[in-house]
């Protein structure tokens, strides 16, 4: 492919209205149009750049009428957009700067899917950035820069290239920390003064300012229509899952039983563990499913998904934090990424003792897993996922219990020296 692809904007056939009839109740959109400058060209209206690779339509709908309500379930409605309100020139809607280049599909669900979790994060400064619809970071803190700076630290390879989504407003010292990294997308609600001039200086960056993210905690409480399309044409409905931890309170007591004999963890997850457990699962919530997240002092150390399997997606969450922790290592010694100095090393541009001293530095540090926590979005129908989490140091752990071999789980906490802790959420989380 050439680069002037990824810069094309692609004129869909999409019409200006869909109407989609569920039962009684008729759900209008209205397609969002925009006004484009190309860098060759007269500014024209258009949707989308492009789908989620180029050569493929796409549009953007807003509901723009009709409420969905079935048997008393509060579906999101019409004055609650976030995402699919994104305009141009319109003060009264949420705002789209600076875009260098028009947004594709996959932009726009990158920061959707950080909106998913960011809904359950609402209480303090939280950041999360997005690659190809998973987070790759998360975290909170103090302030929007503290909150970003820790979610980009959470894996800065994945990171690269991603969209970071705010729930505070920019400010000058964040707008400058993210002007260091590469970012496709940065959302916020709002830009303090200053803010928006530093980020514009980035000449492909899609900045947005999305009004309604200080609502997103009563969205919480709702659901909305998550429709599949299958390949023959078909459609699934199914209704948005929800959060069900919201709180260390909402956690349920490990406990299974085995040929008449009752297992439970002989230790208590502490006060941190359980934040960052609640944490965790917040996160998870936003995470592809087959998924395994380590969590340690409200960040993310790293996040494995998509796998097929429980423990290997365990194990390569665990490859992920020493490969993040060698990373940031090397970027404080030696002001360059792990990779450039391999290839240092292989091209003896650098001494291999170098290399030889990180990977000696990770291995020590166990990938700065010691004292973190593990979050599965599903049971562990085995004890070795369990048992790879501990042999690096997880000191609690929390998944939705109901596997026939809970038992042997609560077993591995308590045999583990020091003991670790677990607790059920009672619910799974899978996102397909």
């Amino acid at each position: 492919m050439s680069r002037a692809q990824y810069r094309q904007i692609l004129n869909d056939h999409f019409p200006p209205e869909i109407t989609l009839k569920i039962g009684d109740t008729t759900l209008i959109y209205h397609k969002q149009i925009y006004k484009i400058k190309p860098e060759d060209g007269p500014e024209v209206e258009g949707g989308l750049r492009y789908g989620e690779n180029p050569g493929q339509e796409a549009a953007l709908y807003r509901l723009v009428n009709g409420r969905l309500s079935q048997a008393g379930v509060k579906y999101v409605g019409p004055r609650e957009a976030l995402v699919s309100a994104l305009a141009d020139g319109d003060p009264a809607a949420n705002m789209m700067y600076g875009c260098g280049k028009h947004p594709s599909k996959t932009n726009l669900t990158d920061v959707d899917a950080a909106l998913g979790i960011l809904r359950y994060l609402s209480d303090k400064p939280a950041a999360v950035i997005v690659k190809h619809n998973n987070p790759s970071g998360a975290a909170l803190g103090r302030t929007a820069r503290a909150a970003f700076a820790k979610a980009w630290e959470g894996d800065r390879v994945a990171a690269f290239g991603g969209a970071a989504v705010l729930n505070r407003p920019v400010d000058k010292a964040c707008a400058k920390l993210m002007n260091r990294r590469y970012l496709e997308v940065v959302a916020a609600p709002d830009f303090e003064e200053g803010a928006l001039e530093i980020l514009t200086r980035k000449k492909d960056l899609r900045i947005f300012k999305i009004k309604n993210i200080d609502k997103l905690k009563k969205q919480a409480a709702k659901r909305f229509l998550d429709l599949k399309s299958l390949m023959d044409g078909g459609l699934i409905l199914q209704q948005s899952s929800q959060n069900a931890i919201l709180s260390p309170k909402d956690f349920l007591p490990a406990r299974a039983e085995h040929e008449g004999r009752l297992y439970a963890p002989e230790r208590a997850p502490s006060a941190r563990e359980l934040n960052d457990l609640v944490f965790g699962w917040a996160v998870e919530q936003g995470v592809s499913s087959n998924s395994a997240l380590f969590v340690k002092d409200g960040a993310t150390v790293a996040i494995g998904a998509g796998g097929q399997d429980r423990v290997g997606i365990v194990e390569m969450a665990v490859f992920k934090a020493y490969r993040n922790f060698a990373d940031a290592l090397c970027e404080n010694r030696h002001q360059m990424t792990y990779k450039e100095l391999q290839l240092a090393v292989e091209q003896k541009k650098a001494k291999k003792s170098l290399l030889h001293d990180i990977d000696q530095a990770a291995r020590e540090g166990q990938g700065g897993l010691p004292a973190s926590v593990m979050v599965s979005d599903a049971f562990f129908p085995f004890r070795d996922g369990v048992d790879v989490a501990l042999r690096q140091g997880v000191s609690a752990i929390a998944h939705p219990g109901g596997s026939l071999r809970d038992w042997e789980a609560i077993e591995a906490v308590n045999q583990a020296r020091p003991q670790a802790a677990m607790v059920f959420t009672g619910q799974r989380a899978f996102k397909h």
